[in-house]
């Protein structure tokens, strides 16, 4: 069997379609807690999880008492759940070939591998691909961040809007585990189908609703100079949640794309959005940039990022504070 995705095993889950091995592994331990949290919760009642259920931790764990434990037959129910949790830390794991080779069909051998891949060319991984379901859960990209907030917000009943969703990725970095605690934190404090709102993540999580990246994105594309400042200024006596370091990439990008909007010479908004990799609803901040940026300024501005991306590094022999660094960059930006 193909490795599947994290939606395709969760549906199958939700349809009690179940595999006799599961073997969870990758960077990204959100997914791999996610899955192993259902099948914790659902396959079995609460009776039968007294008899047939049984949670160990690889560290703590002897393979041959888990090979013991998945051969054995279940108890008034129809399966016995099996999961091994930080399987990583597992050792003679490779001793668990013998038992995948034939493994119980009444048994639901779960390995929850994390922090790292299982090695696709040993036959631990193989076998296990070819009895049962292997999912590999891979970091996402921070461009795939906002995206995953506004489908992890709908799947449980609420919605959020770009402006929204690029703060929480922005402050909270790609860290999944982290952004989802914040967004239950709002979920709880919110009806359901509630939109949620800067005020909210403001109350909530701590980023300003109006001292932000996105709102000095915004003050820079109007070059609405006194907003700018007055962003800056906060930023510099705040410097502890407002890094530079958070806030020359996203400038770099944004900056870098106006400049490749500039060379396209397709009209249609959905193919230009496309190519620059946004959402068509987000091209108009691009476009009333390339109107307010010549192509000569845009690459002065891309080329001033990378020269203070250095001084904030301690390149170039400045004392300078991160705050002043960052009041000098949006200042030849804007001049």
């Amino acid at each position: 069997m193909p490795e599947q995705k994290y939606e395709e095993i969760l549906n199958d889950l939700k349809k009690k379609i179940y595999h006799p091995v599961y073997l969870f592994s990758g960077e990204e331990s959100f997914f791999i807690d996610e899955l192993t949290d259902y099948i914790e919760e659902h396959i079995l009642n609460a009776i039968e999880k007294e008899f047939n259920q049984t949670i160990v931790y690889g560290l703590d764990s002897n393979v041959y008492d888990i090979i013991g434990a998945a051969k054995r037959f279940p108890m008034m129910a129809n399966y016995q759940v099996l999961i091994v949790r930080e399987a990583q830390n597992l050792k003679e794991s490779e001793q668990l070939e013998s038992y995948l080779k034939n493994p119980l069909k009444s048994t639901i051998l779960v390995l929850a591998h994390k922090h790292k891949s299982v090695d696709k060319r040993k036959t631990f991984y193989k076998l296990a691909k070819e009895k049962g379901v292997v999912f590999s859960s891979n970091r996402l990209y921070e461009k795939q961040v906002t995206g995953w907030i506004e489908m992890r917000l709908k799947a449980m009943g609420y919605s959020i809007e770009y402006r929204e969703s690029f703060l929480l990725s922005e402050y909270l970095g790609a860290d999944l585990g982290k952004i989802d605690n914040e967004l239950q934190k709002m979920c709880l404090n919110s009806p359901v189908g509630s939109t949620i709102t800067s005020k909210m993540i403001e109350d909530y999580v701590g980023i300003s609703k109006d001292y932000n990246v996105y709102e000095l994105l915004i003050s820079l594309i109007k070059k609405d100079v006194v907003k700018a400042n007055r962003i800056v200024n906060y930023f510099a006596a705040n410097q502890k949640d407002n890094s530079i370091f958070m806030v020359l990439p996203m400038l770099h990008n944004f900056f870098f794309k106006t400049l490749v909007l500039a060379q396209i010479k397709d009209n249609e908004p959905n193919k230009i959005a496309s190519i620059l990799e946004i959402k068509p609803s987000l091209l108009w901040q691009y476009q009333t940039a390339l109107s307010g940026y010549k192509i000569r300024k845009l690459a002065a501005i891309i080329r001033e990022i990378k020269s203070y991306d250095l001084k904030a590094k301690g390149l170039g022999n400045t004392s300078t504070t991160q705050g002043e660094l960052l009041r000098e960059l949006i200042f030849k930006i804007l001049h």
